[in-house]
């Protein structure tokens, strides 16, 4: 069942970079941009619960398809390419086992304790 869903997240990081493909933009940018979400372990400064919150609400697919949708709507590659970089930025996260954090320390995820056997 575990690769079966590191399966599904890894064909869900290759969607994003098949809809990047589709803006007008040159690739480097996907490249370059790729784990700026991880900025949001910067939460972690002012502890485990701020911290679990940032970095959640980051890599909540949810968040990348509403920021991408809104890019569609309004019509704005950028807002397309920043809802493609967190949507497939958490995607490669759990395709590697980092989960959605809990509040008592960033190793504890909904995937399991990062760097268990």
């Amino acid at each position: 069942m575990k690769n079966l869903l590191k399966l599904e997240e890894l064909l869900m990081f290759g969607l994003s970079i098949f809809f990047f493909s589709r803006l007008n933009m040159a690739w480097w940018w996907y490249l370059v941009l790729l784990f700026s979400p991880d900025l949001s372990m910067l939460g972690y400064l002012f502890g485990a619960r701020i911290g679990s919150m940032s970095y959640n609400f980051i890599h909540l697919k949810a968040v990348g398809i509403g920021i991408f949708i809104l890019g569609v709507i309004f019509a704005s590659q950028v807002l397309q390419l920043a809802g493609l970089i967190l949507f497939g930025h958490s995607s490669m996260d759990r395709v590697m086992g980092y989960g959605l954090k809990y509040p008592d320390g960033f190793q504890h995820t909904h995937l399991g304790v990062i760097g268990k056997a």
